[in-house]
């Protein structure tokens, strides 16, 4: 690190030392933060001359971006190599609450916001960086898991939050630099995100995706479930870096009191944003604080209700001593009486066997009781049938002899075809016959399931007297 950041110990300063100082600063508002080896010391933007001749204004864009690319990749450095200092002198696996490791996310998050294209919707204009990140899977196949894994947490409700939790997954697989370069690599893809001159666009990305390398060698473990990353503040705490004034060597007078005056405006600025930062959290306390006075409330109710069951719980107790005690009284008079207890528990026992027989007999009896009624209802409904067919039949036979009759006038009074009606007559009287066979068949018939009904009567009757 120290190879390619300038050393500030120098007794006097000159222009063009200032210059190479000024070119690896971080943009903060209207501050700079100049790298000093492994530190940063704050300056006035307007207290520093970068170059003697007429060079580009602040203003110009190209400029701005240049310098905030510089400002990001140099901080980018410090942060990665102090997070693989601080973890690997720690020895152990790092988690959420580890302050390297938040600042580091903090400036992997203002890279990738660097150069966004604003995206108009409905609510406005939009910047995430969760865009770019979803391209990944389509790059690299392994990349999809933690596409998918994010997606389903059921606490992200931004892109913002689900971006923070893509880094974090992909920190934990020991893949982010990997996952850096094959998005680098397509700036194709990345042009429908970001700006020509964006940082991941430019020559400080590929810098920084290399960088990322070395974080393979922490282990790192995250429990995203209870996180909300959706409304946390993003800010660089530039303390970790910030390099006392005293410490550095030839520094002037005024220079210190410079430095301390940005130090002091940089703090300033800082506690606005924690101010913010407060101000949600107080509204979280507020509604916590709704929540408790719920919950003692209803803490209360229980309470009541416990000691409702605690009174009757003695009060039952209370009733189990004295029903114990008389039980035991009362096993002290049987002990006597235990012969006399044990012939009544047989004949009790013996009684119990012979009620269970004759409650098997009577609801055998009963099924045999339903199953008669069903065969009389069968018969019954057979009776009615033939009673129908048998009216039927007898209509036939009226209908018959009226025609016999009708023919045998009809046979008188004509004497052509004599032999034709004679022999038509002889076959209505045989089918007469036949009929009249029927209906005493049927009749018969009638007489003997009168018989079988009145037979199941008398049977039911009979049974129905031995139940009662």
């Amino acid at each position: 690190m120290s190879a390619l950041t300038p050393q500030s110990d120098m007794p006097t300063p000159t222009t063009d030392k200032i210059t190479q100082a000024a070119m690896e600063t971080i943009y903060l508002c209207k501050f700079r933060v100049s790298m000093d080896g492994e530190w940063l010391c704050l300056r006035e933007l307007d207290d520093i001359s970068l170059t003697p001749d007429p060079e580009p204004t602040h203003e110009d864009p190209n400029y701005l971006m240049a310098n905030e690319r510089m400002n990001l990749m140099n901080m980018a450095k410090l942060s990665i190599k102090g997070l693989i200092e601080s973890a690997l002198n720690l020895g152990r696996t790092l988690d959420s609450d580890y302050a390297p490791l938040q600042q580091f996310f903090v400036v992997m998050e203002h890279c990738l916001k660097h150069g966004l294209k604003a995206k108009k919707t409905f609510l406005g204009q939009n910047k995430s960086f969760w865009g770019p990140l979803e391209l990944v899977e389509k790059l690299v196949p392994e990349a999809a898991e933690i596409t998918a894994s994010v997606k389903d947490l059921p606490g992200l409700k931004t892109p913002v939050g689900r971006g923070r939790a893509w880094l974090r997954l992909a920190l934990m697989q020991k893949k982010l630099s990997e996952y850096m370069k094959a998005l680098i690599n397509r700036k194709d893809l990345l042009s429908e995100f970001y700006e020509p001159n964006a940082l991941m666009m430019e020559e400080e990305g590929a810098i920084i995706a290399g960088l990322l390398v070395g974080l393979n060698v922490i282990d790192a473990n995250f429990c995203m479930k209870g996180e909300d990353l959706d409304s946390q503040v993003g800010v660089i705490d530039f303390s970790m870096y910030l390099k006392d004034g005293n410490s550095t060597k030839g520094s002037e007078g005024d220079g210190q009191i410079t430095a301390i005056l940005d130090q002091k405006n940089y703090v300033e600025e800082l506690n606005r944003h924690l101010s913010a930062t407060v101000n949600n959290l107080q509204a979280k306390v507020d509604a916590l604080e709704k929540s408790n006075t719920k919950l003692t409330e209803e803490l209360a109710v229980a309470n009541n209700r416990i000691i409702t069951l605690q009174e009757e719980m003695e009060r039952v107790k209370e009733e189990s001593s004295y029903i114990l005690e008389s039980n035991r009284k009362v096993t002290k008079d049987r002990t006597a009486d235990g012969h006399a207890l044990t012939e009544a528990r047989k004949q009790l026992k013996e009684e119990t066997q012979l009620r269970l027989d004759v409650e098997k007999e009577l609801e055998m009896q009963i099924g045999m009781r339903q199953e008669m009624e069903l065969a009389m209802k069968m018969l019954e409904k057979d009776v009615c049938e033939k009673q129908d067919a048998l009216v039927a039949l007898r209509q036939q036979l009226d209908d018959l002899r009226a025609l016999k009759h009708e023919l045998s006038f009809k046979l008188q009074s004509s004497d052509m075809g004599v032999k034709q009606k004679s022999e038509l007559n002889s076959r209505l009287e045989e089918k007469t016959n036949q009929m009249a066979a029927t209906i005493k068949q049927l009749e018969q018939s009638e007489k003997d399931l009168v018989k079988q009904a009145k037979t199941l009567n008398s049977a039911a009757n009979k049974l129905m007297q031995k139940h009662h």
